[in-house]
Parts: structure tokens; sequence; C-alpha cells
């Protein structure tokens, strides 16, 4: 028997770093995505192949003896092996068009897509049953994971989140293009989120008057979207940026990857931790390959996306 799934990746459009702090935060799922076929097998092992490597294990080992960024997959195949006794394997394959490690919820579409496809070899499952699966799996790569980004994975579309309220799915569907460019700079989440906390306990006042002028913000966009009107989520895009700036987490490429755009974009701005990862720019149809084409000039990684309102595919 063979069974696969796809999931979307994703972007926080906006509350990125605040968010800690209990301000809201706006992501969206893109339609990039990660497709996971499984197949059981006769021999009693879990077969992982990917284009970041493969993994061939027997079942029962302990998850803290898997030194693989794909455990989450084992995880998964291992969990619902030991639920019953008819499968004796699983074989798992992992395609992906999203970039791995820059802040566009790669990670997190593979556990969804994981999920998905692992568990439908053992009978049907409800989307709140695989996003249950999918935020266990994260949390072997990801110990304190939110779980936003596997939410808005597989549940696609728009998605509001705060540490007190939780998730909320936005019910209207905004049409407009994004263009993602990646610095490719690696870079470290943990080590960014310190050093935004560094900033605030060293400028407490400050830091405390962005965070109201993000959730002002934040409130501002959400009546923007419900309008579908992207000359004004252009202005806030680039006034999240003004304050990303602020708190320290651009550098001079994500600075000119931005300017590179500005002819063409309606705002721009780091997606993600920053430090590195990628930047998108909000357009117009008319306008995408002349953006596409300035970032190229320029030797920079680029694509563009819309909104993914699907979310999770089981097929």
């Amino acid at each position: 028997m063979k069974s696969k799934a796809s999931a979307p990746g994703k972007v926080i459009l906006f509350g990125e770093h605040f968010v800690v702090y209990g301000v809201k935060a706006i992501l969206c799922a893109i339609n990039k995505r990660i497709t996971v076929t499984a197949k059981d097998i006769e021999e009693n092992k879990i077969i992982i192949e990917s284009n970041i490597g493969s993994l061939s294990e027997k079942p029962c080992k302990l998850i803290s003896e898997i030194k693989s960024p794909l455990k989450p997959f084992y995880y998964l195949a291992n969990k619902m092996l030991q639920s019953q006794n008819k499968i004796k394997g699983v074989e798992i394959i992992v395609d992906s068009e999203i970039p791995l490690g820059v802040g566009l919820g790669s990670s997190s579409a593979c556990c969804v897509a994981g999920a998905g496809a692992i568990s439908k070899l053992f009978g049907e499952k409800s989307k709140e049953q695989v996003l249950e699966l999918a935020i266990e799996a994260e949390r072997t790569i990801f110990q304190n994971t939110s779980g936003a980004d596997c939410t808005v994975c597989t549940y696609g579309g728009i998605m509001k989140y705060d540490k007190k309220n939780g998730f909320e799915k936005l019910e209207y569907e905004p049409n407009f293009h994004l263009v993602i460019a990646n610095s490719n700079i690696e870079h470290s989440t943990e080590s960014i989120v310190n050093k935004v906390n560094q900033f605030k306990e060293e400028n407490q006042e400050e830091f405390s008057n962005l965070c109201e002028k993000e959730s002002k913000l934040i409130e501002e966009v959400l009546k923007i979207l419900k309008e579908n009107n992207i000359d004004k989520l252009g202005k806030k895009i680039i006034q999240n940026q003004e304050y990303l700036e602020t708190i320290g987490v651009s550098n001079e490429k994500l600075r000119d990857m931005i300017r590179t755009s500005q002819k063409f974009t309606l705002g721009a701005k780091i997606t993600g931790a920053g430090g590195g990862g990628c930047i998108f720019s909000l357009t117009e149809e008319s306008n995408l390959n002349n953006i596409i084409n300035e970032f190229r000039n320029k030797n920079y990684e680029c694509f563009s996306v819309k909104i993914d309102f699907r979310g999770l595919d089981t097929f």
C-alpha cells in the first residue's frame, strides 16, 4: 500500500520577534510544497530518502538515538508501527520545493506532510489528528515549538497567532503576489532571539514602545487584509521593516536585497528571524518579472509565490 501527502511552506508576514513578547503575528501558507510518499514494506525497517540525505533504521529505537535531521519522519513511522501488528516496515520518500533552513517552514511542512502520508497507511485521520502528530514530530527537532508553523501548513491560508490566545485562521482570502529572495546567509534563530532580548534589556522603554507600535500595526493590517488593499499593505510592510531594523535583526545584505526590489515593490521586509534567511517583496502581478530580473541581475536566488489556501493534501 502507498499513500501521499503534501503540505505548503509559510512566511511570517508581520510580527516576528515581537510575538515572543505577547504581540500578535500574522503568517500565511505559500504555494511551494513538500510532498511525502509512504509505503509499507516487508522488511522490519524505517527507510527515509530525501534531498538532504537518507536514513535506514530498525523500529523501536529511542528518538534520542537518531542523529539525523530526518528524525521527525522516524518518530512518526515508529509511532504508527507500534500502534498495530500488520505492517512491518515503512519506506518514506521526501520531495521538496522549499529551500531548507531559511525561515520558510520547510521543517513544519515536512512534519505535516509526513504525518499525513505515514498515518494514512494505518487508517484515515482528520486534519486535527494529523496536526497533533506533526507538532509531536516537530518537537523532536524544535523542543519549544509553538505549533504555529505546523498549524498554518495544515490548514493553509492566513492565520493570526499570539501566545495568550493561540491560533485563529482568517476566513478572508486576499489575493496578492510575493517575491521571496534568499540571502543564503546561515543564521541561528536562537542567537538572534537572544540578541533581540539583549536589545530589550538595554532599551526597555524603547522596546516597550516598539511593541505597542507593532500591536497597533497588526490590528491595522488585519483590517487591510479584509479589504484586500495591497497598496496600504505595502506601506505597513515598510513600517514593520523599520521596527526590525531598530531591534538589530537586519544586516547590509538584507538591506541591499530590500533596496534591489524597491523600484517595483509595494513594500519589502525580512521574514522570520533575520540575520540571514529571506526577505519578501509585495508586488502586483504586472511587476513580478521585473522584480525577479532585478534580483537575478544581482545574483540573488528568488522565486514568486501566492498564498496557498489548500493546506494539507492527502492522496
